[in-house]
């Protein structure tokens, strides 16, 4: 796959990504970031808002994983068990193992898969390193500490060309 951090969509929220905007793209696997994509790091179980937004796309037939990073395995578990979802943890993005493990879980194919996370060097390189759909939104609770703050400066430009190209 090309090396390539541009997005192919920048959203600004999670609840932005819908049954119909994915049934139009062809996706039926939507992979996840947790942590400032799904939720603050700082907040440990799932809020009303994210159950309603995944029984949505449960209805349409769109199975949800989390993909993440996460050092604590505890962390990832507890929050998907109480969801009912499948994860993979410890996931290595960008790399593409975590990625195929996932979408061999779920039978689907890269071009049926679609990531959507908050971090470009992560979760949007995996995700055009392995063939996937990949959905960009802000982290939620903003960003945390000096590193991400300089972190997310650095993805504007490329968030922008996304932007840019979405609106021709």
């Amino acid at each position: 796959m090309p090396f390539s951090l541009i997005p192919d969509l920048v959203l600004t929220r999670y609840t932005e990504v819908t049954p119909a905007l994915l049934r139009r793209r062809g996706v039926r696997l939507l992979l996840c970031d947790l942590d400032y994509t799904l939720a603050p790091r700082s907040v440990s179980a799932p809020d009303e808002a994210l159950r309603r937004w995944l029984s949505s796309l449960e209805a349409a037939g769109i199975t949800v994983m989390i993909l993440s990073n996460n050092r604590s395995s505890r962390r990832v578990e507890t929050f998907c068990g109480t969801l009912g979802i499948r994860y993979v943890g410890h996931a290595g993005k960008p790399a593409r193992r975590g990625y195929r493990e996932a979408m061999d879980l779920a039978g689907a194919s890269a071009a049926e898969t679609a990531m959507l996370g908050d971090k470009l060097l992560t979760d949007i390189l995996g995700a055009r390193r392995s063939g996937v759909l990949a959905l960009m939104v802000e982290p939620l609770g903003g960003p945390v500490g000096l590193w991400n703050h300089v972190l997310h400066l650095l993805q504007r430009p490329f968030k922008a060309i996304a932007e840019r190209r979405d609106n021709l």
